[in-house]
């Protein structure tokens, strides 16, 4: 009884709390689900994981609005397409929801944002935008407002990263790669290196002059899967001020799980992407194949395989040995399929993360820096950079 009083007094300061407190998740899938399924951000779903209503209840003060291109559009070349066609609608969707959520171009703005009350959007793309690099298609893309973008293709090989999760090509980046890189660091865009391999995050860590970010995902000293980071690799990140996002999900967090959910396979249950798709199948043709996996279900989870809240601070902890604790954050992967924790639904439960750095006893800084400060340093760092 006295735990569970404990508990809830925990959770009631911690929704106090976050009226001052900027909390920024790293990592959040959004407009997606009203792509293909309509409706409206501001509509509450009674389902899937992500909502502006839930949002608002969990208490965050801003997000990386999270744009997901699926592997299947690239097969005949959509990427750059679809993610035009996630932007106008994210825009757009934004603009009819002003009175709640706006756009955030630089770490000014999410501050001020976050003093008038609203939710800020940091436009973020999970994917390629444009499978060969070109950078013309990247600056058209920074014209019209996406502030970060991930330099693989998600777990697929583009012409100059290697994924985490497809037979490698370059052994990292190239050329290629490095000119991106380059041009990411000219415009003020954050590189998300989360999703690449090894050699990727190290050598994209190095190349980059401003700090970079992985965005969403574990500790391979946790979890060993070839999509979690490390310590080698977060050691890289972190030597030039970057930050680490941890998912919220038992798949990159809980030993336990992953033991019985991977059956053997290198990759637990993420089979290598192909380099090449082969499909004739139209962008119309796609959408309604894509369609189907919405709203997104996550993996049911027998209660003896899934973790307590407690696991995702295992994570942070030992990240917070090996960098510090001025390099981690959150970035739950809401509506990208995490199976949650004991007690966790969808992204109106962040009071719940917050209230277990309480109880293990974490510093008030800490969990300021943690919750979101650090998210926010690393975007003024990379978006008003003193040249």
């Amino acid at each position: 009884m006295r735990e569970a009083f404990v508990l809830s007094i925990l959770l009631m300061s911690a929704c106090f709390g976050q009226t001052d407190r900027f909390v920024m998740d790293g990592h959040v899938h959004m407009i997606n689900r009203q792509f293909y399924l309509g409706g409206s951000i501001s509509d509450s779903y009674p389902d899937g994981q992500v909502d502006l209503p839930r949002i608002r209840k969990g208490g965050l003060s801003a997000i990386f609005f999270s744009l997901f291109i699926q592997e299947p559009y690239y097969t005949n070349r959509y990427e750059s397409k679809q993610t035009l066609r996630l932007m106008d609608l994210a825009i757009r969707q934004i603009q009819q929801n002003h009175e709640q959520i706006e756009i955030a171009y630089n770490a000014s703005d999410l501050d001020r944002i976050h003093k008038e009350g609203k939710v800020g959007a940091f436009l973020d793309l999970e994917g390629s935008f444009d499978l060969d690099g070109d950078l013309g298609v990247l600056r058209d893309m920074y014209r019209l407002g996406l502030r970060s973008a991930m330099l693989v293709a998600h777990n697929y090989t583009n012409e100059f990263a290697d994924s985490c999760c497809a037979p490698p090509r370059w052994h990292g980046i190239n050329a290629k790669g490095r000119e991106v890189i380059r041009e990411m660091n000219r415009l003020g865009m954050v590189i998300n290196v989360a999703h690449g391999s090894d050699e990727t995050i190290q050598q994209a860590a190095e190349a980059s002059t401003d700090p970079v970010l992985y965005s969403h995902g574990g500790s391979r000293a946790i979890v060993d899967t070839g999509r979690n980071i490390t310590d080698e690799a977060a050691r890289k990140v972190a030597a030039k001020g970057g930050v680490l996002g941890v998912q919220f999900g038992n798949t990159f967090n809980n030993p336990v799980y992953y033991a019985w959910v991977q059956k053997g396979r290198p990759y637990g249950n993420f089979a290598p992407a192909p380099v090449h798709f082969s499909s004739p199948d139209t962008i119309e043709q796609l959408d309604r194949k894509m369609a189907k996996g919405y709203p997104g279900r996550p993996a049911e989870i027998p209660d003896e395989y899934r973790m307590d809240v407690d696991q995702l601070l295992v994570t942070l902890e030992h990240w917070i040995s090996v960098v510090g604790e001025d390099h981690v954050a959150l970035g739950s992967d809401f509506d990208g399929g995490p199976p949650l924790a004991k007690g966790m639904q969808d992204i109106g439960d962040y009071p719940k993360v917050i209230a277990a750095m309480q109880k293990r006893g974490w510093a008030e800084g800490r969990i300021r820096k943690v919750a979101g400060l650090n998210l926010l340093r690393l975007i003024r760092d990379v978006t008003e950079k003193k040249n």
